[in-house]
């Protein structure tokens, strides 16, 4: 009984470990984009996941960082351990102490801190951040590895050798050098891991253009994870997978003399390669290759680029492609998910971008807060295909329309299974609704989470009032049990894939959900709720303001903006695109394109102030928190 229970245990201990694994193998080989059923057998993603250019740069970039910042690291932190190892006792001591800081820190705060310090020397974020970020955090665990094999080296044999005329650099090389090898072999592998495997300090010190594997999986998960993520996943594990099995399975074989000495021969060979071929053939690859894939990101003339920052998923691709093509004019392309995300990072200055497209209220605090810059319309002569109902809409937060040019605009409302809700939904009440406990989608967003509330309440969603706000805090806070989770663009993955009834959801969102699912239905409640619009600005220390003004322009040509609503699928308030669409179903859709009468009690969000924004996000961490 007792050995049963034993391998019942290590069964599911197995059970534990890998299972996960095993699911993400599989879905690296489902020919369906959902996790929710099997679409058949399929190769299409490992062919798919070395086409995609942004995560093989990802992968590129994140072997240089590793093999350089492990090699200067290595160096240096030889040449301190060498230091400190000649220093008196107390006084190394002392130094070790301070070394050993940065590995007891909190990841967050040595992030933090570097960030600022490039900063406060005027250092633009990026490539170079990064590597210098990650020797400054390696140094010490190689001066952990190497200092143990310096306590073990004997100095009468550097003096002896310096003794018989041996230079000092000589004796160390010849003498001292090959004693701490295994520990700066050893110290360097531990580097090189640690690069490997961060995230943290990268994400502080990155700046647009620039991911590492760590930072471009974290954005994916915020959106959903492609299929090409599973297939690399795949491959670093079986990678990993094979090597220890090549290490630990060879059987053990008793050898002739002869074998023996074509072994130690093979041995010679071997290590030969290892230590020379090898190193050097990396260092062609990674160099080589990650030449070749960050060359517009890092490489391209500074004054011929435009630095974007736009939602995750909210460009098509092949319409950054076209301008490149068409202007000369290489773009470098990052994605945030919140307003409240984007916002800070454009405050700091840390990073120049050229394009962002904030939503309405966010671009009032921007021009409140004097972020950005008056447009040049004489470069933009496409804002004549923009309908001047949302011009005039956009005089709610632009009051001159000097500042901005409208992209997209919509609804927020629900969107429901309607097989798995007993009624037609109408009403914001069925957040509240007990009968869907954890099938429930709320928007992680403070302003939308708040703004449902109050709407719900009777409230304006630009609300300022103390007890109405402590009132909508109570309410969220007796919603989270009913909450299955908060999301940003997972809402899509979870209504298609049925794993939620409600959600509350952007409208165009909802039709692309609607396209994949015939059984979703959106509605905007009657009680209301937020007519928004995302417009181009330019901040005001973009670099290259000419270059920004053209890709706004481009991206106000019909047929430019008719291939990026198809791409999004959120209303596009360029009236000569929309006459474009061939779909008459599509180009009078009550959720694209809803008439007056639906849109009663909606209203724009406004920026409420800073003193406002910082009650709101203290309540919403309050809510959170619970």
């Amino acid at each position: 009984m007792k050995k049963t229970l034993q391998k019942i245990y290590l069964a599911l201990i197995l059970i534990l470990l890998y299972a996960p694994i095993l699911t993400l193998v599989v879905l690296s080989f489902n020919a369906s984009k959902t996790r929710s059923k099997w679409g058949g057998f399929t190769g299409e993603w490992y062919v798919a996941l070395f086409q995609n250019e942004s995560i093989m740069n990802a992968l590129y970039t994140t072997l240089i960082i590793a093999f350089l910042s492990a090699l200067f690291a290595t160096i240096l932190g030889t040449m301190a351990a060498i230091g400190l190892q000649a220093t008196k006792k107390k006084l190394r001591s002392v130094f070790l102490t301070i070394a050993n800081i940065p590995m007891l820190n909190a990841e967050i705060v040595t992030g933090i801190s570097l960030m600022l310090l490039f900063l406060a020397f005027r250092m633009t974020l990026g490539f170079t951040t990064i590597l210098l970020a990650h020797i400054t955090f390696n140094i010490p665990y190689v001066m952990l590895s190497v200092l143990p094999k310096l306590k073990q080296t004997d100095i009468h044999t550097y003096e002896a050798a310096q003794d018989l005329g041996a230079s000092p650099l000589y004796a160390f090389f010849k003498v001292v050098f090959p004693d701490i090898l295994p520990g700066v072999l050893s110290g360097f592998l531990m580097a090189f891991t640690m690069s490997l495997d961060d995230f943290i300090i990268t994400h502080f010190t990155k700046g647009p253009g620039v991911d590492t594997l760590s930072t471009k999986i974290y954005s994916e998960v915020r959106k959903g994870i492609k299929p090409e993520m599973y297939a690399l996943s795949t491959l670093m594990f079986v990678t990993v997978l094979f090597l220890l099995v090549l290490i630990n399975t060879a059987p053990p074989k008793k050898l002739t003399k002869e074998e023996r000495q074509k072994q130690r021969k093979a041995v010679r060979i071997s290590r030969t390669i290892f230590r020379k071929v090898v190193p050097a053939m990396l260092v062609i690859v990674i160099v080589a290759g990650g030449f070749f894939y960050n060359s517009k990101q890092n490489f391209a003339n500074g004054s011929n680029r435009v630095i974007v920052y736009n939602w995750g998923e909210y460009l098509d691709p092949e319409a950054i492609t076209m301008f490149e093509e068409e202007t000369g004019i290489d773009v470098v392309y990052e994605e945030y998910e919140t307003n409240e995300i984007m916002y800070p990072k454009v405050e700091s200055g840390a990073i120049a971008y050229d394009v962002i497209c904030p939503s309405d209220y966010m671009i009032q605090r921007m021009i409140d807060n004097d972020l950005l810059a008056k447009i040049n319309f004489d470069n933009i002569p496409n804002i004549k295909n923009i309908g001047q109902t949302y011009m005039e809409q956009s005089r709610q937060f632009d009051a001159n329309n000097e500042y901005s040019v409208p992209y997209c605009w919509g609804t927020v409302g629900i969107l429901y299974n309607k097989k798995m809700v007993k009624e037609p939904i109408e009403s914001w009440s069925v957040l509240w609704d007990e009968d869907y406990k954890d099938s429930i989608l709320m928007q992680d967003s403070v302003r939308d989470a708040f703004g449902v509330t109050l709407k719900y309440l009777g409230y304006s969603l630009n609300s300022t009032d103390r007890d109405e706000l402590y009132e909508a805090q109570e309410l969220l806070i007796e919603q989270k049990p009913l909450v299955q989770a908060y999301v940003i663009d997972q809402v899509r993955d979870k209504m298609i894939n049925n794993e939620a009834a409600i959600g509350v959801i952007y409208s165009g969102e909802a039709i692309y959900c609607q396209q994949e699912n015939p059984d979703l239905e959106y509605v905007i409640p009657k009680e209301g709720s937020n007519i928004w619009i995302d417009s181009w600005v330019i901040p005001k220390n973009a670099q290259h303001k000419e270059n920004a003004e053209k890709f706004i322009n481009f991206l106000c040509r019909p047929d430019i903006a008719l291939m990026n609503f198809e791409f999004i699928t959120y209303s596009t308030p360029n009236t000569a695109a929309r006459e474009l669409i061939e779909d008459p179903a599509i180009r009078n859709s009550r959720i694209a394109f809803p008439d007056a009468s639906e849109l009663e009690g909606c209203e724009t969000f406004k920026f409420l102030g800073d003193k406002n924004d910082r009650i709101y996000n203290e309540l919403w961490r309050q809510v959170k928190s619970k």
